[in-house]
């Protein structure tokens, strides 16, 4: 067994599950515990680092998206663009409309998060449908930075939201 799937089954052992959240028929996977084992953490870090070189921009994606981003900033020593639910940014935004597996939800960005040229990586906790991490993707790019990859800790592969991205995508556990 290598580093990556020990790390792996470390986080594995710490995921919970909670039904029926954020509403009746949905299993939402809580990462919340990672938080807790500031060691965990780290290795996690670590690992979505080693993934990835040579960008110049970090994009967080609410919430979780944005403890990740946050400590990929720090680590790899780049800059950290937030991608928030519509409404939540105090300056000049872009928006875009999007499909969640249980709704639609609209996502922005201010208009100076990254800028034109820049390598940027996408991170959230988790890739359910693609459609968030789909929605941030399309707003870096309308402010001109090139999308490298989409990073995540969680990646629900039987919902196929790989599929509907056409970056790569890095994920540490596959449920």
């Amino acid at each position: 067994m290598d580093a990556d799937d020990l790390l792996a089954r470390r986080v594995m052992a710490k995921l919970r599950d909670v039904p029926d959240f954020p509403r009746p028929g949905i299993l939402f996977k809580d990462i919340t515990p990672v938080l807790t084992d500031p060691q965990l953490f780290g290795d996690v870090i670590d690992w979505m680092a080693e993934g990835w070189r040579g960008i110049d921009r970090v994009v967080g994606i609410e919430s979780r998206g944005f403890l990740f981003g946050a400590a990929l900033m720090g680590r790899m020593g780049v800059g950290l663009g937030l991608a928030r639910k519509k409404g939540k940014l105090p300056f000049a935004t872009i928006g875009v409309e999007y499909d969640l597996e249980y709704g639609k939800a609209e996502l922005e960005m201010h208009v100076d998060a990254v800028e034109r040229g820049q390598r940027v990586l996408v991170v959230d906790d988790l890739l359910a449908t693609g459609g968030t991490a789909g929605a941030a993707v399309r707003l870096c790019r309308q402010l001109g930075a090139e999308v490298v990859g989409v990073g995540v800790l969680v990646e629900l592969s039987f919902l196929d939201g790989r599929d509907r991205l056409d970056v790569p995508v890095r994920s540490l556990v596959s449920i």
